[in-house]
This record gives structure tokens, sequence and C-alpha cells, in this order.
């Protein structure tokens, strides 16, 4: 289970003891990643130098409705601090709109500026319907992403059985799908991989590992 953990820190009052400390239990747990917003990027890499765990910094997070030139931007500079994966948000608004073509360009130009390096998106799957779920997790397919992520775990709720389900049903192999947000069990890593999911987000890692069950959103 560890190996498919990314371990993560995004709240806005952690602090630099905060930071070390995830990236000593990312080493002795061997999580999957390491996940911080992009200011702690150059740090937690350095922090993981040799480890075998990566580092996966957030787009465009938590909203998702920054420009298209900045989240590229931000995305190239998170990889060349150090980031070997980024997770950003889908732009959920405008696919709610109905414009399409706009999410698919805003994703793949991101893909675009970081190359070879795993892209997932974050769709926030608890404010679309199953029908937008549906054509976001095609956009995360058509713009050429790696994953189809269901929440940042700053809205109204986070993963579920069900919505995994449902991104892995239009996911099919093309793409893998994380879910992320309210994952604090190991029950709840079951109910997620069974589903479908291949990657969890979680601020509960080591609690996980150990066994127990935790609150909070993340």
């Amino acid at each position: 289970m560890n190996h498919l953990i990314d371990h993560t820190l995004l709240k806005q009052n952690a602090v630099k003891a905060d930071f070390i400390k995830l990236c000593e239990e990312a080493r002795q747990y061997q999580f999957k990643t390491v996940c911080v917003n992009g200011s702690r990027v150059s740090l937690v890499a350095e922090l993981l130098k040799d480890s075998g765990v990566g580092v996966c910094a957030t787009i465009g997070f938590p909203l998702g409705a920054m420009s298209t030139p900045a989240k590229a931007f931000e995305a190239a500079q998170c990889i060349k601090d150090g980031a070997t994966e980024i997770d950003m948000v889908l732009n959920v608004g405008k696919l709610i709109d109905g414009e399409y073509d706009f999410v698919v360009q805003d994703i793949a130009a991101v893909k675009q500026a970081i190359g070879h390096h795993t892209l997932k998106v974050i769709i926030e799957a608890c404010l679309l319907t199953d029908e937008q779920k549906v054509l976001a997790t095609q956009a995360v397919i058509d713009a050429k992403a790696d994953f189809v992520k269901t929440s940042t775990g700053f809205s109204t709720h986070g993963a579920t059985k069900e919505d995994v389900a449902l991104l892995k049903s239009v996911a099919k192999d093309i793409i893998e799908v994380k879910a992320a947000g309210g994952v604090r069990s190991y029950e709840d890593v079951m109910a997620m991989l069974e589903a479908g999911a291949t990657r969890i987000g979680t601020s509960s890692g080591v609690a996980l590992m150990q066994g127990k069950k935790v609150e909070g959103s993340y």
C-alpha cells in the first residue's frame, strides 16, 4: 500500500519543520511521492534526494481558475525545482460552461510544459454532475495527461468509491485514477482500490500504515 500513497501536506500554515517531518516519514515508509505546494518543492526535493520517493507539486491549487499560461509556467518552474510529478486543478467553471476545448487545451499546455513527467488532473468531482465527471475524464484523456484525480480535499467533500468507479469506467486502461480527500482508514484505501484507483492522495499516510483511522479532509 505504501507505494500507492502520495504523502500530502497542502495546508496554508504549514512551516518548514512540518515539511522536514513529512519527508522523514516518506523516507521511513517509502511512499510513492510527497505532495506539496510549489514554494516547498525545492526543499522537499533536497530532503528526499536519493530516497526513491518522488516529489509531486500542485498547480493552480486549489481552484484551477488561473490562466493557462500561469499554470504552464508554474508547472515548468516546479519541474525545474525538482518535482517529478504534477497535480493540476482543472478549470471547473469552464467545464460547466461547456467550454470543452478550452479545458483540453488548458491541460495540454501543462503537459507540454512538463514533458515526460507524470501529470494528474484534479477534476473536483464533488462540484460536478455525473455527466460532467465523464466529460472531465475524457478531457484528461484527450489532453494526453496520465491520471484523473477526484478531489483537492479543499472543497465540499473528497473522494467517494462511486466517483472512482465512474472515472475508471471512462479511463479504462488509457489513464489511471487517483483518489484523494477523505481517505482516512485502511478500509477507505481498499474501497478506492477496488473501485479502480491506482494512487491514493492523503495526509494520513503514516496513520494508514499503522492501521489507525484519523479525522480530517485530506
